[in-house]
């Protein structure tokens, strides 16, 4: 029997963690990296860092994310996405209470380290510990406290600026140490495909969410807009880096992630044409992919741009 149980809290945890969700932020991390090494100043313990900050940065915001749900009674067994520990009973508020304050430490501590490691002026350090505390309130906020902006529709834009232009434009200047314009580009297109993830899980959830007082951007745009929404960041995070390819880059590798684009033509049409809330509970995986497999195609195509044939 306890055996059984511990299996079950084990299972829980994972669930709740959700390690699908880490190679997506990992995949930021990986591009500002990418167009580091574009640049002739790839740091590579600097790189780590950032990828070890980043993943517990994403598993605090999983955590929150259940506990904010499961306090404020959105997540119920008639939603259509997966139920966490915390619904399902098995994981204690005290509990999930704990694992977000260890996170926490453990953000501070790899965030620390790696200011520590990557900045050369007092003016860097204090700046990215202030970034560092803001992504942490971010992470938190989203659907804790009295006011959660993900409860008011802003989640989207949390995502872009957090999981795109800070990621990308950070782990860039961490090891780069300047700042261009063009690095917006790739950074956008970062945050479009993870708020086309947030989308599509918004999309699936979104009659619930409705019933519940989530009002997700998905609930406040409607089925109909939410979908064409969908297919404009899609399309959105191709034609950064195409520009980005064209104008800055200019390298033939620098098309490989033209590769995946008939995956998310095909992705786009698919939420285009099925109008039930349940037909988005496959493309939420597809989409982690989709995101995935372009911006490591972009970071793969990068650095070869860089390696002399």
């Amino acid at each position: 029997m306890t055996e059984t149980v511990s299996l079950s809290r084990t299972q829980a945890w994972l669930e709740s963690l959700r390690p699908r969700t880490l190679p997506l932020a990992f995949a930021s991390i990986v591009v500002g990296t990418a167009l580091a090494y574009w640049q002739g100043m790839f740091d590579p313990l600097v790189a780590l860092l950032a990828l070890l900050t980043a993943g517990l940065l994403q598993i605090l915001s999983n955590l929150a994310n259940d506990y904010g749900d499961a306090v404020k009674g959105s997540d119920k067994p008639d939603r259509i996405g997966p139920l966490r520990g915390m619904q399902k009973g098995v994981i204690t508020a005290t509990q999930m209470k704990r694992a977000l304050v260890v996170t926490v430490i453990l953000i501070c501590l790899s965030g620390l380290a790696l200011v520590r490691v990557a900045c050369h002026t007092m003016t860097d350090f204090v700046g990215f510990l202030a970034l560092g505390a803001l992504s942490i309130v971010a992470a938190i906020t989203y659907t804790v406290g009295n006011r959660p902006y993900g409860y008011m529709g802003l989640g989207d834009l949390s995502v872009l600026i957090f999981f795109g232009w800070l990621s990308v434009i950070g782990s860039w200047y961490l090891q780069a140490h300047t700042l261009i314009g063009a690095i917006i580009l790739p950074a956008t297109a970062s945050g479009l495909l993870a708020a086309a993830v947030l989308n599509i899980n918004n999309l699936r959830d979104i009659d619930s969410d409705r019933m519940n007082g989530k009002n997700t951007l998905a609930v406040r745009l409607g089925p109909v807009m939410a979908r064409r929404y969908h297919v404009a960041l899609l399309m959105g995070s191709l034609l950064c880096l195409a520009v980005f390819n064209l104008l800055w880059l200019q390298s033939a590798w620098g098309w490989l992630f033209v590769l995946a684009a008939p995956l998310l033509v095909k992705q786009a049409r698919y939420v285009l044409s099925e109008q039930e809330p349940v037909a988005m509970r496959p493309m939420l995986e597809r989409t982690v992919k989709g995101a995935l497999l372009v911006n490591l195609l972009f970071a793969l195509g990068v650095v070869l741009s860089r390696v002399p044939f």
